[in-house]
């Protein structure tokens, strides 16, 4: 059917409106970066601890503000000012509970006339700071918690409210900020969520401006040198523009947030819609090459060409779809925004681009360059190479294959905070302030729930407390330690009058029963989040060093072992809980979830292309090479070093997808030729000339379109751009060199 030029020129227009009707939604755009969306939902240890902070509250509702010393040393008393006004001032910002510092801890003694208190730290008595600092330091329960093991720095600790948003969080930090510029305070760090929410999101932002812009100028160059006219260029990065501004305003029309992973977007629409743009384009360039009329060659492009891209288009969707099997919602969430991105992108490309170019003069679409000639030449030396030399193919490939399995084996799964956080940022290096000179920033908790008629106040069961809390101490990596028995243990020392004495648990349930009536002191020392009034149930919590998801859980067993060992497991349940253990969870659901969807994702495939090829040899020339890119990724993790963790993990479909694609282009070329009558060597030989070419130029742009991804400071980002990068290489010379041998094989079983 043709198309009048004028109905042409008004679609054009009309999409041009769409367009700009998308603005305000991309506007609207907001990101998110919530903790909880990483937890594998539908876990049963999620449910728990779910439960669990109802009766407590959450381990991650802090923001700790570390403030070092200009003089060298916290006992200055210029320095203890500005750590009681911080402190004062900071009770008054918004989404805060309440407020700790050196300056406000107290701590109770027996007198003559009863009990009272003193401050820890005097701050406006100097004559007192040498006391004060052997009362500090004769303690584990002060070091590295409020101040770091040389006293050159101390911490206010800022507890927030409950799951707080990110938009709390950036009203919270911005009020920090303002308050730090106002009083002229240079040196501060600070760790927590709403900090992690607010840098984290910034960070995302700039990450996917960068990466529009870098791939824009990449595409850009790659497609000057392609065509080498003005106009096709032109048409090309207009048609990939819209392609974004669509997919973005699909995402704001919608009501989706962009997470951890949006910086992935702009790279994945901008390389799918030039790889479509390509194919399109080179197969109408040809057409009219040839001497066909504009509106013929339109059609002969969409025929031929369209129906290809429409397939692996789906295919590249379905590869990022199965993603929807993992039980991690930003996953889940990105993979089904990738999805939709890739079929807008076709649809865009397929109407825009043909359109604009059936509508413009032959004259500035074409050039005169021996390119054509060159690229011939290639694809005969590599038919020739696929021919005769196709016994060392295959010998090769199965060589890889067994240093790919090799690589395989060595995968790890111990996933790290650390990388995980942009590298430069503030962000990062407040992370590792903390995690040398403080505690570290996962939480680690064991919850205690009594049978009935228990209780954790009960001498024998708080004395089981006192040993496992013990425990947590034994382990270097596990710092900062609080359980209901510290408190005790602080009474105990205050009723002996020995402050400076050693702290150590009632020795029995005589002088332990003693020490209840000065409960009424406990929520000045301890904030009462360590057992609730009625006592059924108890918490000993903790921060553990950024060792690693698989050393955590070593760790975990141990604890494990020594409570079914030491302790009275007939009266109460142990139970390890937490944030951080429930994120390191992710790492058993990625690998799952993995085989699931990429399984699904192979299912899928296979069906279309039954309903393409109709012929069931043909999906082991379709499948087969393909599967050498997923186990050639998979290694590189192992032989890298790199852990499998839930953002890493979407690149095999990513690379299954985009992988599939140049089969099925080389697939449908050769059927199409061969169903013209040609023997089968004729037809992949005119494959390679007809299709190879843009095959190997749409691999060269989805190369360093990913290799963008080099740019990013998000390590999981980076990663995913050298995998997916060196992999698609792969996967080209994958499909152009067994897929020959597969087809020959395949013609000989008819």
């Amino acid at each position: 059917m043709i198309i009048p030029g004028k109905i042409k020129v008004a679609i054009l227009i009309g999409i041009a409106v769409l367009a700009l009707a998308c603005i305000p939604l991309i506007v609207q755009l907001k990101f998110n970066f919530d903790f909880e969306n990483f937890f594998p939902e539908g876990d049963e240890d999620l449910e728990f601890f779910l439960e669990f902070i109802d009766d407590f509250e959450t381990d991650d509702n802090f923001l700790i503000i570390a403030l070092p010393s200009e003089s060298g040393t916290i006992f200055d008393t210029t320095y203890l000012k500005m750590v009681r006004d911080f402190s004062a001032a900071s009770g008054d910002f918004p989404h805060v509970d309440r407020v700790i510092s050196l300056t406000d801890i107290q701590l109770p003694y027996r007198t003559p006339f009863g009990i009272a208190a003193r401050k820890l730290v005097q701050h406006d008595r100097p004559d007192r700071f040498s006391s004060d600092s052997l009362l500090l330091f004769n303690s584990d329960r002060f070091i590295r918690r409020i101040v770091d093991e040389k006293a050159t720095a101390s911490v206010v600790f800022i507890k927030t409210i409950d799951n707080i948003t990110i938009d709390q969080s950036t009203e919270l930090i911005d009020r920090i900020r303002q308050y730090m510029e106002s009083e002229e305070i240079q040196q501060w760090h600070a760790l927590g969520r709403a900090f992690f929410q607010v840098e984290i999101s910034r960070s995302q932002l700039v990450e996917l401006i960068r990466s529009t812009i870098i791939s824009g100028l990449l595409v850009s160059i790659i497609l000057f040198f392609l065509y080498r006219k003005g106009k096709v260029v032109l048409i090309s990065l207009v048609s990939i523009a819209l392609s974004m501004l669509f997919f973005l305003g699909f995402l704001g029309l919608t009501g989706r947030e962009l997470s951890v992973m949006a910086a992935l977007y702009p790279v994945i629409m901008i390389i799918v819609g030039t790889s479509d743009v390509i194919h399109i384009t080179s197969k109408y360039l040809d057409e009219i090459a040839k001497g066909e009329k504009p509106d013929f060659a339109l059609m002969r492009t969409v025929k031929e060409i369209g129906l290809a891209t429409l397939m692996t288009s789906v295919t590249t969707a379905i590869g990022f779809a199965s993603l929807f099997t993992s039980r991690i919602a930003p996953i889940r969430e990105f993979g089904l925004n990738a999805a939709a991105g890739v079929l807008i992108a076709y649809l865009t490309v397929v109407i825009f681009t043909t359109l604009w170019l059936s509508i413009s003069p032959n004259h500035q679409l074409l050039r005169d360059d021996k390119g054509r000639y060159f690229w011939y030449k290639w694809m005969n030396w590599l038919y020739h190479l696929s021919t005769h030399h196709s016994k060392r193919i295959w010998m090769v490939s199965i060589g890889l294959l067994v240093l790919c399995i090799i690589g395989i084996t060595q995968i790890s799964t111990n996933y790290k905070i650390e990388e995980n956080l942009p590298r430069g940022a503030q962000v990062t290096e407040d992370f590792y302030y903390f995690e040398e000179n403080f505690f570290g920033f996962r939480p680690f908790e064991v919850a205690i729930i009594y049978d009935e008629g228990e209780n954790a106040t009960d001498f024998k069961n708080m004395r089981d407390i006192d040993r496992l809390e013990a425990h947590f101490n034994s382990y270097s990596s596990i710092r900062s330690v609080s359980s209901p028995a510290g408190l005790y243990r602080l009474l105990y020392q205050m009723d002996r009058g020995d402050l400076m004495g050693e702290e150590r648990f009632p020795p029995d349930s005589a002088t332990y029963e003693s020490l209840q009536s000065y409960a009424r002191f406990a929520a000045g020392i301890e904030p009462n989040i360590l057992m609730p009034a009625n006592g059924q149930r108890a918490r000993i919590s903790s921060n553990m060093d950024d060792i690693g998801a698989d050393s955590v859980k070593i760790i975990s067993q141990s604890i494990e072992e020594f409570i079914q060992r030491e302790l009275n497991t007939a009266v109460a349940d142990f139970r390890i809980t937490g944030t951080g253990v429930i994120v390191d969870k992710n790492a058993q659901y990625v690998r799952e979830n993995l085989l699931q969807g990429l399984g699904l994702a192979v299912l899928l495939v296979s069906i279309l292309m039954m309903f393409l090829f109709r012929q069931p040899l043909m999906l082991l020339a379709g499948l087969l090479p393909n599967l050498f890119p997923l186990l050639f990724a998979a290694a590189l993790l192992g032989w890298f070093g790199i852990e499998l963790e839930a953002g890493v993990s979407i690149v095999f479909a990513i690379v299954f997808g985009i992988a599939v694609d140049d089969s099925i282009h080389f697939l449908a070329k050769y059927r199409l030729v061969r169903g013209r009558g040609h023997s089968v060597d004729e037809s992949i030989l005119r494959t390679f000339r007809e299709t190879g070419k843009a095959l190997c130029l749409t691999t060269l742009v989805l190369f360093f379109g990913f290799l963008v991804l080099l740019f990013s400071n998000n390590p999981p980002t980076f990663t995913v751009g050298l995998l997916i990068s060196s992999t698609l290489v792969s996967a080209l010379a994958f499909d152009l060199l067994l897929i020959p041998s597969l087809l020959r094989w395949i013609e000989s079983k008819k």
